[in-house]
């Protein structure tokens, strides 16, 4: 009876330590599947921070090259508001000489005038309906403007001279013989000037040491044409080379100095009587 009790109690003790043990096996599952939920946690965190450090890198770069564009946007507008300012000093340069200019060719005609009548030479008189018609000349950068009393005929030098040089091209004397003949045709007994103009590069030919003597080289040859192919009497024409003094535009930009390469005929309001 005493053995029985015994095995009794032993088999009780074994049952005891089986539920302990079942029983913390329950605890031991319970924490790992906390621990498990807390990593899932992490784990989320983590991509949400890794999500937004993109998107806030991202949106960093994106500042980065707005703002980059903005500067470039800056820079092209300063480079543009000095280019204005370029232009409007030159213009105003401009207006000043062109005042000078024709006070200085008034000047010149009333010398001319008082010392022809002085030599008993050709008398000159002004005529006052010069600037009722302007020339009509349909050619290709040929530019008709009025000047004060004065009417000017812009010919471009790129159709008419090889660069850096007054050699013509094969165009020039059909081109001066349209304009002049125009020219003629309404003005024909009026002055007229010759008048050469660069822009403001140092020239590149060895023949000629600066933009005047390029200037004077290339009125003359139009000179020339006029005398010997228009007929155009000598004692009407007069020559002046004037280099880069006097820009109708801006010299920053290639257009610019293309337009400011030029031949002008000048018809002046004197006449001489033939």
């Amino acid at each position: 009876m005493r053995r029985f009790a015994h095995r009794s109690w032993v088999i009780l003790l074994l049952l005891a330590a089986l539920a302990g043990c079942a029983e913390n096996a329950l605890v031991l599952k319970g924490q790992t599947e906390k621990l498990r939920q807390e990593q899932l946690a992490l784990a989320r965190q983590k991509d949400e921070l890794q999500n937004r450090a993109s998107a806030l890198d991202r949106d960093n770069q994106e500042q980065a090259a707005l703002l980059a564009q903005v500067r470039q946007q800056n820079k092209l507008l300063e480079e543009q508001v000095s280019v204005l300012r370029d232009q409007l000093s030159s213009t105003t340069a401009q207006l000043t000489r062109l005042r000078d200019e024709k006070r200085a060719t008034e000047q010149k005609i009333q010398a001319m005038t008082a010392s022809l009548q002085r030599q008993g030479g050709i008398p000159i008189t002004p005529n006052n309906r010069l600037l009722q018609t302007l020339p009509a000349i349909n050619l290709p950068d040929v530019y008709v403007r009025r000047d004060g009393d004065v009417v000017r005929v812009e010919l471009p030098s790129h159709r008419m001279f090889e660069p850096g040089t007054a050699r013509l091209l094969p165009g020039a004397p059909q081109l001066v013989a349209t304009a002049v003949a125009e020219v003629m045709r309404l003005y024909p007994q009026q002055i007229l000037g010759i008048e050469g103009h660069t822009d403001s590069d140092p020239v590149s030919n060895a023949q000629y040491r600066n933009n005047h003597q390029l200037s004077v080289a290339r009125a003359l040859q139009v000179y020339d044409m006029l005398v010997t192919h228009a007929r155009v009497p000598q004692n009407q024409l007069f020559v002046v080379g004037h280099g880069g003094n006097h820009p109708v535009f801006s010299n920053a930009t290639p257009a610019g100095k293309q337009r400011n390469n030029r031949i002008e005929l000048v018809v002046y309001p004197e006449t001489v009587s033939r």
